[in-house]
């Protein structure tokens, strides 16, 4: 439940029987006023008193300088009228004054909020609330809101100086009868944004035994304060009202799902052509089972003839490849659902597509690239593959550097263990180190360098422990992928009052030059 303050706009006073009364809060008249907690409505009947006698009038909200005390409320049909009665004390005495010359001209409730609800144009409808206190304010929030009469009582002096005591005022030189002329109703602007900030805060209690709560009820009801609070705070506790305690429902969207493609940095990439399924690549290979032939420059002695050696060249030919997902959801859902739903949905698809391309890439890598020689599971074997594949991819390909490490995450785990003789990680050096094989770290990141090489986790490797295709050595030079941008399309079914949201793209995979750029992780059997 919520505290609530609301002002009233003004009063007025005269000082015959040190009363104030008028319109403390506007109910059923759908007045907006500014509050602690925005703009704020309160419904016809919403207001709660249980015993008027009971609501203090308190100055400026402070529950340490108590006023004066309610005498009557009286309902309605534009709000609720009290009349309150002033202390003779020095507090009280002063209100009076401050009120009767204008200078504290406004009336604040405070309510606990029970229900309420927000409205289209973004303030708070109060449907059901508690009056708690009755504040007499500078600075007022609802114009229709005034306090009608403020009367004072004849003050009598005393017959010898007394000590004053917190009912009595100090009185020096004042006349018999202190009478103000009645005032008319000072006008006062509506309230600024900044009200007090103050709020009722419910005590905490430590748990209590049946036994001490009984005691407590007993004591609370022979009129004793401190066990009314204690049976106050058992009672109304978020265990005896979880209706009114749900748990808050966080736009955060927790998800296990991976986004990017690793894979794709190993490769060149490029748009693809406007139209077709399929094109064709012209290619001159001369390291390849049936070899084309290039033209060809030798020494030649003078007078001597040259020889005619004629070019041959031929095409690949590379197929488009439409990858698409799909979600069917009712319109209830879009119309009634968090507006972060489509936001967080389109992301899902998004990353469904580029786990999908991923894996395509993944798979040419796997159908088209040259199998490795076989190595053991170790650091040595790392450094093997690496050294022997490179220089054979660098030769395979006439010259294309296969820079590009793409690693299971378990090939990933190993090389982060990988150590020498003494212990130290050859992968997950601290700065500067002399001999260090390069930078690898499982807690930082899924990039590094191994042997001179770019190291890339790809997720998307779904083989399980250091086995064949649990990475690949590649020559970015030999490798081409062509993507389309990815397009999102919105039908709506009428039949059945649902929409299809679809997301798809084109893309071209071409593993070339014999797949010699591609070398595949062997393990030794």
């Amino acid at each position: 439940m919520e505290t609530l303050y609301i002002e009233a706009s003004s009063i007025e006073c005269s000082e015959e029987r040190r009363e104030i009364s008028g319109k403390i809060v506007p109910m059923g008249t759908g007045e907006i006023g500014n509050t602690n907690l925005g703009g704020v409505v309160f419904e016809a009947g919403s207001i709660e008193i249980d015993d008027p006698s009971k609501i203090k009038l308190l100055s400026q909200h402070d529950v340490k300088k108590p006023i004066g005390r309610m005498m009557t409320a009286t309902v309605r049909p534009d709000g609720i009228y009290a009349t309150f009665k002033l202390s003779r004390s020095t507090g009280g005495t002063d209100a009076l004054v401050m009120a009767s010359e204008g200078l504290v001209s406004g009336l604040s409730i405070g309510a606990e909020i029970i229900s309420s609800a927000p409205s289209r144009s973004g303030h708070t409808v109060v449907t059901a609330a508690k009056l708690k206190e009755v504040s007499l304010v500078t600075e007022p929030a609802f114009k229709s809101a005034q306090v009608l009469e403020i009367a004072a009582e004849e003050i009598e002096l005393p017959a010898e100086p007394n000590t004053p005591t917190e009912s009595e005022a100090v009185v020096e030189n004042t006349p018999d009868t202190v009478a103000a002329p009645e005032v008319e109703a000072t006008a006062v602007e509506a309230a600024r944004a900044t009200v007090p900030a103050m709020a009722y805060v419910k005590e905490r209690v430590a748990p209590i035994s049946s036994a001490q709560y009984l005691e407590a009820s007993i004591k609370s009801a022979l009129g004793d304060d401190e066990a009314r609070r204690t049976v106050r705070a058992a009672d109304d506790s978020t265990s005896t009202n979880t209706g009114l305690t749900l748990p808050t429902h966080l736009n955060s969207f927790i998800t296990d799902t991976f986004s990017g493609r690793p894979a794709f940095d190993a490769v060149t990439r490029q748009a693809l052509v406007e139209s077709g399924m399929s094109f064709t690549v012209p290619r001159l290979y001369t390291n390849a089972s049936s070899a084309d032939t290039a033209p060809a420059v030798a020494d030649v002695n003078e007078g001597a003839s040259v020889t005619d050696t004629g070019m041959t060249s031929a095409y690949d030919t590379v197929t488009v490849n439409k990858f698409a997902g799909l979600n069917r959801v009712s319109w209830e859902l879009i119309d009634r659902s968090s507006p972060a739903f489509m936001e967080l949905l389109m992301a899902e698809l998004r990353k469904a597509y580029e786990s999908a391309t991923d894996k395509a890439l993944i798979a040419a890598f796997t159908a088209n690239g040259t199998q490795a020689t076989s190595v053991a599971t170790t650091a040595a074997g790392l450094q093997s593959f690496i050294s022997v594949e490179g220089a054979a991819a660098y030769k395979g390909t006439g010259g294309d550097f296969a820079n590009k490490l793409v690693a299971s995450t378990d090939q990933w785990a190993a090389i982060s263990g990988y150590a020498d003789t003494t212990g130290r990680a050859l992968y997950s050096a601290q700065g500067p180190t002399m001999n260090a094989s390069g930078a690898a770290g499982v807690a930082s990141s899924t990039r590094g360098n191994i042997l001179g090489t770019d190291l890339i986790v790809d997720h998307n490797i779904t083989t399980s422990g250091l086995i064949d295709e649990s990475a690949f050595l590649v020559a970015p030079g030999s490798v081409y992928c062509w993507e389309s941008p990815q397009t999102q399309l919105r039908l709506n079914i009428l039949t059945t009052g649902e929409l299809e949201i679809a997301l798809y793209g084109y893309l071209a995979i071409y593993v070339g030059k014999s797949g010699k750029g591609v070398r595949r992780f062997n393990m030794t059997a």
